[in-house]
Order: C-alpha cells, then sequence, then structure tokens
C-alpha cells in the first residue's frame, strides 16, 4: 500500500485539516483521488456524525435539521458528482507537489515523499 499526506488549505496556506489515504496503486489519477477522499470522509462521518465538520462532504442542510442525532446514509454517488462539478467550476484546486492539476485524467506518483494540498476557494461577499 502506498500511503499520501493529503491537506486541506485556505487560499493563504494555511492547514486546516489533514488526512491520509491507502492507495494499491503506484500512481493514480485525480478521479481515483477524489474517489478516495470522498469514500475516506463518508466513512469518518458515518463513525461519529456529530464530530464531522471538516472535508469536502456534508448532508444537505434540510437532511441536517431533520435527522439532528441520526446518521445520514450519504449517497456516495451523489457525493462524488458534488465534488467533481465543484473541482470542474474551479470551487476548489488541487495541488500536487505545489503544482497545480487540471485535469481528472491527470496521473501522480503516490509515496511519502508527495504532498497534496487542497485549496478551497472562498467566495467573496456580494460577488
Amino acid at each position: 500500500m502506498n500511503t499520501l499526506k493529503v491537506t486541506d488549505e485556505s487560499a493563504a496556506g494555511h492547514i486546516l485539516h489533514e488526512i491520509s489515504l491507502q492507495f494499491e496503486s503506484e500512481y493514480i489519477t485525480v478521479l481515483e483521488l477524489i474517489e478516495a477522499r470522498i469514500n475516506s470522509e463518508i466513512q469518518r462521518y458515518e463513525q461519529d456524525v456529530n464530530n464531522y465538520q471538516k472535508g469536502l462532504v456534508l448532508p444537505h442542510d434540510m437532511e441536517k435539521r431533520l435527522n439532528r442525532k441520526k446518521v445520514i446514509k450519504l449517497d456516495r454517488e451523489k457525493q462524488l458528482y458534488v465534488a467533481l462539478e465543484t473541482f470542474r467550476n474551479n470551487g476548489f484546486f488541487i495541488l500536487v507537489d505545489d503544482e497545480q492539476v487540471d485535469s481528472l485524467e491527470q496521473r501522480f506518483l503516490v509515496d511519502e515523499s508527495t504532498h497534496v494540498s487542497f485549496i478551497k476557494l472562498t467566495p467573496m461577499v456580494g460577488g
């Protein structure tokens, strides 16, 4: 197994969150990275719904209001679709070893020295 350290960062470069993902393959695509991240986050959410708050996936606001204490079963396909659309529409971007990736098909090496950052863009107020 190959371990990849993934961080969420602000546009100013502050680390907001960090996770490790495991891959069998030495090379993966950006699509495989996003899919693995979604699966990992859904698993974390389902294990501890009350403390899950960081990541790409979250239950819909209405679901959260209706099911406050109950674990909401998240739809993996829907969460992946939303994440991919957000990536395609520049809602966040991904850096691999400080270089921006721009294609879901782009491949990169997974090893202990590879560093991946998800950078979420914050919309401007009124913009």
